[in-house]
């Protein structure tokens, strides 16, 4: 494909992922007024365990109407990006050898495995335990909790983003080992910085001050920091007998 051939078919895809995002937003918007009643699940848990009323408030005229609608388009960006994701596949493909396509196309999929079992562990497992404590701290005071559900998604969407990203530890381990930038030795001689780093991560994403949360926050880490290197075990192995098969070819 000449230069001009290669951006019309890159409109084609920007086209057509920006439509699916469209629809997308739609879709979301259509199911905000239920998604609000899971979002709220959390939160109500936690007010519920320290014996308190689990109503939630919005605290401005139109407060209602801007978390309907931030809500929608977050779900219309998740609902759409599968579709996003297989048109930068559509675009990239062509160029990519057969055994590169099946790389490409294991990859995007592993990614988009982990930033959702991230998201499902920070909603079921981490939103929990962060909520009841920072309720629980205040309970029991003079001052009682009226929690704006606005701020509350913000909250939400921070923490679920941002173990969505920390799950994605393997895969940026698998890009490194493809390059020979890490191997399997490199990783367990250094796992005493490995561990002082996940450690200062979870101190500065852990949302609250207890030692419990932050060891919650740490156990994902460290066991996806040892599926990486079960990744790059895997990818060096690969690579020796891709060397062993090309000399033997020779």
């Amino acid at each position: 494909m000449s230069f001009f051939d290669h951006l019309v078919e890159l409109r084609k895809r920007l086209i057509s992922a920006l439509a699916a995002v469209g629809i997308g937003m739609v879709v979301g918007l259509a199911l905000a007024k239920r998604a609000i009643y899971f979002v709220a699940q959390p939160m109500q848990a936690a007010l519920r365990a320290n014996h308190l009323s689990d109503t939630l408030y919005y605290t401005s005229p139109a407060g209602y109407i801007s978390l309907y609608i931030n809500l929608g388009l977050y779900l219309g960006i998740a609902l759409a990006m599968p579709w996003v994701l297989y048109q930068v596949w559509l675009f990239v493909a062509p160029g990519l050898y057969r055994h590169e396509r099946r790389a490409m196309a294991s990859f995007i999929l592993s990614a988009m495995t982990l930033f959702a079992c991230g998201i499902a562990f920070g909603y079921f497992v981490m939103l929990p335990q962060v909520l009841t404590f920072v309720i629980h701290f205040a309970s029991g005071g003079p001052v009682a909790p009226l929690i704006n559900f606005n701020e509350y998604l913000e909250l939400i969407v921070v923490v679920l983003v941002g173990l969505g990203v920390i799950f994605e530890m393997p895969v940026v381990v698998f890009i490194l080992s493809v390059f020979g930038i890490v191997t399997p030795k490199f990783l367990l001689r250094n796992f005493r910085y490995a561990m002082l780093g996940i450690t200062i991560v979870a101190a500065i994403v852990t949302p609250t001050p207890d030692a419990t949360t932050m060891l919650i926050f740490m156990a994902p880490m460290i066991a996806l920091y040892f599926v990486g290197v079960i990744v790059s075990y895997v990818v060096l192995r690969r690579k020796r007998a891709q060397k062993l098969a090309h000399g033997e070819a020779r």
